[in-house]
């Protein structure tokens, strides 16, 4: 017999576990042992300076970090990294298991939803991505998206980063070359947020830097890393360790090594500012053998990625993690299959910043279309992970009851409250044939070029004329 309780239901989110806890401390002592016996390789002076002073062994170039400096780097790593809106609204909370989704970065070829060319990518087609990025969302924060190739080599990444932060209104997650670059597109947010203080309340930009596979730290990621931690700029510190190229064919190996390249980064950061926001992190997937490419739509990667955002909720730091990308080289059957497994599975393991979404062609290429086609699964995945509440209201007990065997719930008041918290899709079609037919019979790629047309006409509130005669100033002096 049910008896009421005194809450009025119960929800449980589904949760996806791909390692168990012993698994997890055994990649955790293997990172480790990595870590003190085979070390990295560092040439930047001053961090092997940092490192051996804090009680790191430097040979050479090689730097060997004992366990205890990696233990202590953990307990003083932020649990939480707080991301702002460009209005300073505090937006996406990096923590526990919270998933945010966002577009990716730096493809270098563009497919036109206007006409289907593929070319490469122009500051213009950033304003277009960053626009319709900020129309959809189910992305709560953006990445540069694509490489200018109309704009001079040396101040492209900060004419992309312009282009972001003037059409799109959500945090932006960057890469860029050097210091330099870093310096004037943190001068830019700060510009924008309106103070330094004001920027550390909540930032409205993270840093995106890589180590190289296998286990190197080369001297311009080693700058851009101090400069943030000496800002305040959260950093995505995140290898891109290739099973079978770059790191072990065992997955495994590759959890290990992404897992140990990462860290050692920590290490340093949490040297040079104890507390300085820091998101973990590796992009691990695998070499393709029969392809040789470096494959986006492997079901490897969002596997090594379950696993990494796991080992991340060991740590209790936030995790940078890859979903909603594909190998195809437009928005089809197999973009569509990729980017549900990958999104789906980092969902349910809770990988809390996920990049990538809406990268075609193993990241070579930006379509607003496949934007659009990953944004309505997410629509679906965002629905399945909110779960299934169960309480004496969602019973129905007294409902069915009353309707009784060979009734109908149609008109029942109870039908009408709950209706809409079923999943409508916008895009995917459910008539039936003849409805399907007198409506046009439109296809699925014609519904999805007219949804991203639409996605396109958004406007986002412009940035105020003050800011933008102070980024003028600040442009000319780029270098």
């Amino acid at each position: 017999m049910l008896s009421k309780p005194l809450d009025s239901s119960i929800a449980f989110k589904p949760r996806l576990q791909v390692l168990t806890s012993e698994q997890l401390d055994m990649i955790h002592c293997a990172t480790l042992e990595v870590l003190e016996r085979t070390g990295v390789i560092l040439t930047h002076r001053r961090a092997r300076e940092i490192l051996q002073g804090a009680g790191a062994r430097v040979d050479g170039k090689r730097v060997f970090i004992p366990s205890w400096l990696v233990e202590e780097a953990l307990r003083s790593a932020p649990k939480r990294v707080v991301l702002g809106r460009r209005d300073g609204e505090r937006e996406v909370f990096l923590e526990r298991d919270r998933v945010w989704f966002g577009p990716s970065v730096d493809c270098v070829d563009y497919l036109d939803p206007l006409n289907g060319e593929r070319r490469r990518f122009t500051s213009a087609d950033c304003r277009v991505t960053a626009t319709v990025a900020d129309a959809l969302p189910n992305y709560t924060w953006v990445m540069t998206i694509g490489m200018a190739a109309d704009v001079a080599p040396d101040i492209a990444d900060r004419v992309i980063a312009r282009e972001v932060m003037s059409h799109c209104e959500k945090p932006l997650v960057f890469c860029c070359k050097d210091l330099d670059s870093t310096r004037d597109i943190y001068e830019m947010a700060v510009t924008i947020a309106g103070s330094e203080e004001r920027f550390r309340a909540a930032p409205p930009i993270v840093h995106y830097s890589e180590p190289i596979s296998p286990l190197v730290h080369y001297d311009p990621a080693i700058d851009k890393l101090l400069f943030c931690v000496e800002k305040g700029i959260p950093l995505v510190y995140y290898p891109a360790p290739q099973a079978g190229s770059t790191a072990p064919m065992s997955l495994a190996g590759t959890l290990v090594q992404g897992s140990a390249e990462s860290l050692s980064g920590l290490v340093l950061a949490q040297l040079a500012r104890r507390g300085a926001p820091f998101i973990y992190g590796a992009f691990t997937t695998v070499m393709d053998m029969s392809t040789m490419v470096f494959s986006y739509g492997a079901p490897e990667m969002s596997l090594m990625t379950a696993a990494m955002a796991q080992l991340a909720q060991r740590y209790g730091l936030p995790f940078f993690g890859t979903a909603g990308c594909s190998d195809a080289k437009m928005p089809d059957a197999q973009s569509a299959a990729e980017a549900v497994f990958s999104c789906l599975s980092s969902a349910l393991s809770g990988a809390n910043l996920v990049h990538d979404s809406g990268w075609l062609d193993h990241g070579a290429v930006a379509s607003p279309e496949y934007m659009v086609l990953v944004h309505e699964v997410l629509d679906m995945v965002n629905h399945y992970v909110s779960g299934l509440p169960v309480g004496m209201e969602s019973l129905a007990i007294d409902l069915i009851d009353r309707v009784g065997p060979g009734g109908h719930f149609l008109q029942e008041p109870h039908t009408l409250q709950h209706f809409r918290e079923v999943w409508y899709s916008r895009l995917f079609d459910r008539t039936i044939y003849q409805q399907w037919v007198e409506r046009g019979a439109d296809t699925f790629g014609e519904r999805l070029r007219a949804r991203t047309l639409r996605a396109m006409e958004h406007k986002p509130a412009p940035l105020a004329a003050d800011v933008v005669r102070e980024i003028d100033a600040q442009a000319r002096h780029w270098r």
